[in-house]
């Protein structure tokens, strides 16, 4: 649909696709309906859609955003109108200098939710302080949901993600919460990976060198659990998982020494008898 300088355009944005509450959809046509109320059926009919859906509000690095704000930059749109301020943007410096680049472009900003409109001082106000708790909800979100995963991982729960070579991660109970069947996951031995660790600190041992493991492992065809080959960095980042350290007590102290942040008493430890540590002990000195 081609753009004019009377063009209003809608942007709708969800961070994942769940096809109820707020979707792009229903976005969509709220916005569409308030342009209609508004500015009347010629307007709600021509007016310009941009939506971006999977993409974070943490930051303005979005395809349809863009496009949008090139659009605008052109003069080819008179207003942008969302369904909610979040929408747009939960972090309040790219907010505001999103709403000075729209003034400076004499572009409306209009959210419906909150019933504000950069039109008037005091819409503008009034949006610069909601965005400011905007941006508080996600930090408050995302500091809870730090330390809820913080919780869990001194159970020593699996909390997800790409396991470790010679690991994957097994359900090992199921629990209910406020009605919700979750499972819980551990690391579980997988002993042919398990062969490639012990290659990669023998040979890191014999080498003493990132540069000369990486080339042994090449010249084996030694790959990772993905099929590709192991680079210095891969291999480094191996030797320093401490998933890979025996837990005793020559291993605690270690964690002691360098100030680690340590849930479990030295008393957990005093009937597991202490193992030879100080190859893996020198091998994290040398990586530092």
């Amino acid at each position: 649909m081609a753009k004019t300088a009377d063009t209003i355009a809608i942007y709708s944005r969800k961070s994942r696709y769940t096809g109820k509450g707020e979707s792009i959809g229903n976005q969509i046509d709220l916005c569409r309906e308030y342009i209609r109320t508004h500015c009347g059926d010629a307007a709600a009919e021509h007016a310009v859609v941009f939506e971006d859906e999977g993409f974070s509000g943490g930051n303005l690095n979005r395809p349809d955003f863009k496009k949008m704000m090139t659009a605008a930059k052109e003069r080819k749109i008179r207003a942008i109108v969302v369904y909610r301020l979040d929408r747009i943007s939960r972090n309040i410096s790219d907010f505001s200098s999103l709403i000075e680049e729209l003034g400076r472009l004499g572009i409306d900003f209009v959210s419906i939710r909150e019933s504000f409109d950069t039109s008037s001082p005091m819409g503008r106000a009034m949006m610069y302080i909601a965005s400011v708790f905007s941006q508080l909800e996600r930090e408050t979100i995302a500091e809870r949901i730090r330390d809820n995963m913080h919780e869990l991982a001194k159970t020593g729960r699996w909390l997800g993600g790409t396991t470790p070579t010679g690991y994957a991660s097994e359900s090992v109970k199921s629990i209910t919460v406020d009605g919700k069947t979750k499972k819980a996951c551990k690391l579980k031995l997988l002993p042919d990976e398990a062969e490639i660790i012990y290659k990669i600190f023998d040979l890191y041992e014999q080498y003493d060198s990132l540069t000369m493991t990486e080339t042994e492992l090449l010249r084996q065809g030694v790959k990772t659990k993905t099929g590709r080959s192991f680079t210095r960095f891969s291999i480094k980042s191996i030797l320093q998982n401490p998933v890979y350290l025996i837990a005793d007590k020559d291993a605690y102290q270690y964690f002691v020494d360098n100030e680690a942040e340590l849930f479990a008493p030295e008393s957990d430890f005093d009937g597991i008898p202490a193992q030879s540590q100080e190859k893996g002990q020198a091998i994290l000195h040398k990586l530092k």
